[in-house]
């Protein structure tokens, strides 16, 4: 069984640049650049991210300025601030957590499609005015 690796930025280090990791990423210091973990990226009560994040589960504690991708679980604890938008299949936001922009959760947030942002991802589109959003498997109303 392969073993985890965790890299750890430590409180009072502070890294200029993108970080990148096939397993996870943990943030007690402060990053100025884009995370990318392919297992999971977690932001320690401390940890300040400038840049966005990508992966597939986040734990947020700390404050990130940037936008957010995750493709499974994120989950912003109570002393979070999060400052961009999220798209996100599965989220949990602990009473107290902020959050400024936009919020898009659900599977329909992270899947690939035409139309596709830089990093292939693209969002849920809204209902047009004057209709009722249809639901998976219905057709919308006339």
């Amino acid at each position: 069984m392969p073993e985890t690796v965790i890299s750890i930025i430590g409180p009072g280090m502070r890294v200029m640049g993108d970080c990148e990791s096939t397993d996870t990423i943990r943030v007690e210091g402060v990053i100025e650049g884009c995370v990318r973990a392919k297992k999971a990226v977690v932001v320690g009560k401390g940890g300040r991210v400038v840049g966005d994040i990508s992966t597939s589960d986040a734990k947020i504690a700390g404050s990130v300025n940037g936008a957010l991708e995750i493709s499974s679980r994120l989950e912003l604890a109570a002393t979070s601030v999060v400052d961009g938008p999220i798209r996100a299949a599965r989220m949990v936001l602990a009473e107290g957590g902020v959050v400024s922009g936009s919020v898009k959760v659900g599977r329909d947030a992270i899947s690939k499609a035409d139309g596709a942002g830089s990093n292939g991802q693209v969002a849920a589109q809204p209902a047009k005015k004057g209709k009722p959003a249809a639901r998976p498997g219905r057709a919308a109303a006339k």
